[in-house]
């Protein structure tokens, strides 16, 4: 196998060379002195000696040159041969083309070079790199170069080649040429599969004839190979940008998903899960989901669910359902919406679900419907969040109301058990709709009775002694109107009673029924006052009356009857009319029971 000559053993001919040179002049010159010593004897050597030495050293002379050409030749040739590793290189393409410029300058020993590149947008031809300039050419717009044979090149793809530009009759007549006095010209197209995407240029403003045949093959086929990198490198600068961009995405993405209350989980065509969001982690109880069996990630869900994104599956259509399972002993509602994910081809690559955690809205549903039962819708809207409700048993000063029909015993015996129903509803309808009506809590129906709360919790007031007063008066009010519709044998009355004090509210009762309650001195009192009560007469304790003495008048009188731990009631009071200090507008809220209420006292 020849090996291929390397630069050092060429360099060492080179050196063995010399020296054989310099024998050679060495045993000329000796020649030369024992030549005249053999003239002065009357002898002469044979000219063939002294020629065949100078034709020697001439030969030695000739190698020594072809051996200099061939070195350069090796090196440019290595040179070339190093640009191929840029053509798989991932370097940006700013670095490219600087040692793209090295090597053409290094390649030709030109003075200046640029490499000029077409924009991919607008397909101009732009500077991209220079070397050799001075200060003066550094700004663009001074450059002196000859774009005549830039534009020739990029046009028609091939190369030109000039040893004095100034008398090549292809292009002395360019202004750059002529204005600055351009010499020799090299310039090559960076050719990509039969497009050129720029040019290589070099050129001298002093020697002509600088490059020659050689120099223009070198850089044809660099050209062809620095194009190939140059635009390997832009394509790499192209999926970089890419990789930029969908990185960027998938942390917008990211983001997006973990900004979401609501679940997001995604599975491929085997369901294995392949996005799980932060919302689905808290909701479901599951991490580390990703790459796990949705089985693994939700082993609480009904087979009903697993059914569901079945059918899913099956139909290429959305769902909608509602899963109610237990969970660490919990019960828990969620809605989930699942959808089919299709691939261009149309294939089935899997769901999408979308969980929505209703436990804890079901939990507030349920407490608000409880309270629905005994609080005014108009109560319950002001409530707002029902988190912000405590319901657990607590101590509250409130004003309690106790009204029971008078003569309903008596009454009821005559009465089928039908209609005697309907008529006990009306009464104790009258009675609910003005407590509602004065922002009060119908707390309980015990038979012909019924009570209400003011301050609770449920329905704070400043002025709850008042309220209360006020529904009572609308109660007695009210029956005016009712014994209008009702046969005589049929109009009874309330008697009521209303007591301030200390209660203790919250919710009882045992696993399947709780009710919200008040319990203690309130409770007890304002029965006993009502027992006090005629038909259609209001009794108030004295903490009432202390309450309310500015807005109703009110007689003071003894109870009528006294219950072992009552003894401390020594008076109370009977409401009458409303004082005419207080207007009427502050002390109803419906219209018509004012304009009522108003005809009353003419």
């Amino acid at each position: 196998m020849n090996e291929q000559p390397t630069t050092s053993s060429l360099s060492l001919v080179q050196v063995h060379l010399r020296q054989l040179k310099k024998r050679t002049a060495d045993a000329s010159q000796l020649l030369k002195q024992q030549h005249e010593i053999l003239r002065q004897r009357g002898m002469n050597l044979p000219s063939s000696a002294i020629d065949g030495l100078r034709n020697l050293r001439m030969g030695i002379d000739k190698l020594s040159n072809t051996l200099l050409d061939s070195q350069v030749e090796l090196r440019q040739l290595r040179k070339l041969a190093d640009t191929s590793a840029l053509i798989n290189s991932a370097q940006e393409t700013d670095e490219v083309l600087n040692q793209v410029m090295e090597t053409v300058m290094q390649l030709t020993q030109a003075e200046r070079g640029y490499i000029v590149l077409r924009n991919r947008e607008t397909d101009e031809l732009e500077f991209r790199v220079a070397r050799g300039m001075g200060a003066v050419e550094s700004e663009s717009s001074q450059r002196i170069v000859s774009w005549s044979v830039i534009n020739q090149v990029a046009e028609t793809g091939k190369a030109v080649l000039t040893d004095n530009a100034s008398t090549d009759a292809n292009i002395k007549s360019g202004d750059s040429i002529m204005t600055f006095s351009l010499r020799s010209i090299l310039a090559v197209p960076l050719n990509v599969r039969g497009k050129v995407i720029g040019v290589a240029y070099c050129d001298n403003r002093i020697t002509a004839g600088l490059f020659k045949q050689n120099e223009l093959d070198l850089l044809t086929s660099f050209g062809q190979q620095a194009a190939v990198a140059i635009e390997n490198a832009q394509l790499f600068e192209d999926i970089r940008a890419q990789l930029a961009a969908i990185e960027a995405m998938q942390t917008q993405l990211y983001n997006i998903f973990a900004s979401i209350a609501t679940g997001v989980i995604t599975i491929n065509g085997d369901d294995y899960v392949i996005v799980y969001n932060e919302a689905a982690e808290k909701i479901t109880g599951s991490e580390y989901a990703i790459g796990h069996h949705l089985r693994d990630a939700l082993p609480n869900v009904t087979d009903r669910f697993y059914e569901r994104l079945a059918q899913v599956r099956e139909t290429q259509k959305q769902m909608i359902w509602g899963e109610q399972f237990e969970q660490d002993g919990q019960k828990r509602y969620w809605q989930v919406v699942a959808s089919p994910l299709r691939g261009e081809d149309m294939v089935d690559n899997g769901l999408a679900l979308v969980i929505d955690d209703l436990t804890e809205r079901k939990a507030q549903e349920e407490q608000r419907k409880l309270l629905g039962t005994f609080v005014s819708d108009a109560i319950l809207e002001n409530i707002g969040s029902i988190d912000a409700i405590d319901t657990s048993p607590t101590e509250r000063t409130i004003t309690a109301l106790f009204a029971d029909v008078r003569g309903f015993t008596a009454f009821s015996e005559n009465l089928e058990p039908e209609d005697l129903m309907k008529i006990i509803n009306r009464y104790l309808s009258v009675a609910s709709d003005a407590i509602t009506l004065f922002e009060g809590i119908v707390d309980k129906y015990m038979g012909d009775a019924v009570t209400g709360l003011w301050n609770t919790q449920l329905n704070q007031q400043e002025d709850h002694a008042r309220l209360a007063v006020q529904a009572a008066q609308a109660v007695i009010f009210d029956l005016y109107a009712l014994h209008e519709v009702l046969e005589a044998d049929q109009q009874l009355y309330f008697g009521i009673g209303i007591h301030t004090g200390p209660s203790i509210l919250g919710m009882v009762g045992g696993e399947r029924r709780v009710e919200f309650a008040a319990l203690g001195e309130a409770m007890d009192d304002c029965k006993f006052l009502q027992e006090s009560a005629g038909p259609g007469e209001i009794i108030i304790s004295p903490q009432t009356y202390e309450l309310v003495k500015d807005f109703f008048e009110a007689e003071p009188m003894p109870p009528k009857k006294m219950k072992k731990g009552f003894e401390h009631y020594t008076v109370i009071y009977k409401v009458g009319k409303r004082k005419k200090s207080m207007e009427t507008s502050s002390l109803f809220m419906d219209d018509e029971l004012r304009d009522l209420l108003a005809g009353l006292d003419d």
